[in-house]
């Protein structure tokens, strides 16, 4: 998985603005909107998970004098994460490390957010805990991810461009096919909206809310640390 990530990290930015007509820019800009309170109370500190390039990192830095932290496995994929931070200047510390083995106290943060990596986690329960535990009482947890939408035409032409178009385009532009062929099956077999909120709960977190944005294609998971 490491090693699928490192090998798209040159084009990614590229394809997952293409792929999704630029809309993956709007959700995370929503994103940083929704937490705008939290944002703007003093001494904050969040962190964004599996950043990756560092897209929602910056898009919540840009909303707030938080300190943020972007935490990703890809090397190659933070060093790009850090060269765009670097130029917006945003102070984001961006840190290579397991998000199943978050290298971060207990109680660090008051926010912790994920954008479209939480389903590639090994384990998803065990992720919850760790993000449990180092988020602060009252401490705030938002999982933006791909779902599939309910409505009968939406939803198959949202499989077949999902399916058949992605992979083809994202494989050619990227060079690794199997990267973009992962994709829809990793969100194939990724828990539904209700689901992925019983698992939050279950984790220990209250106040568990889901949305779906865009005819249902993306849902923004929000909770609260007990």
């Amino acid at each position: 998985m490491r090693e699928m990530f490192s090998g798209i990290a040159p084009r990614y930015d590229l394809l997952n603005h293409l792929l999704s007509l630029r809309f993956d820019n709007v959700w995370r800009k929503r994103v940083a909107r929704r937490f705008a309170a939290v944002l703007a109370r003093p001494d904050v500190r969040v962190l964004d998970l599996c950043c990756g390039t560092g897209d929602l990192a910056i898009a919540l830095g840009r909303k707030s004098a938080a300190r943020i932290a972007g935490l990703d496995f890809s090397h190659e994929m933070l060093a790009l994460a850090r060269r765009k931070g670097a130029a917006a200047n945003l102070p984001i510390e961006f840190v290579e490390a397991d998000a199943l083995r978050l290298p971060f106290g207990d109680g660090t943060f008051d926010l912790v957010t994920t954008a479209f990596g939480f389903r590639n986690l090994a384990n998803y329960g065990e992720g919850l805990k760790e993000i449990r535990r180092v988020l602060r009482a009252g401490g705030e947890i938002a999982i933006l991810e791909f779902c599939e939408p309910k409505g009968e035409l939406f939803g198959a032409m949202y499989r077949f461009y999902f399916r058949r178009i992605l992979p083809v385009v994202g494989g050619v532009i990227s060079g690794d096919s199997a990267a973009y062929s992962y994709l829809p099956r990793s969100v194939g077999r990724f828990p539904g909206p209700q689901e992925l909120a019983e698992l939050i709960d279950a984790a220990g977190f209250e106040k568990v809310r889901f949305e779906r944005w865009m005819g249902g294609i993306v849902a923004l998971h929000t909770g609260i640390r007990t």
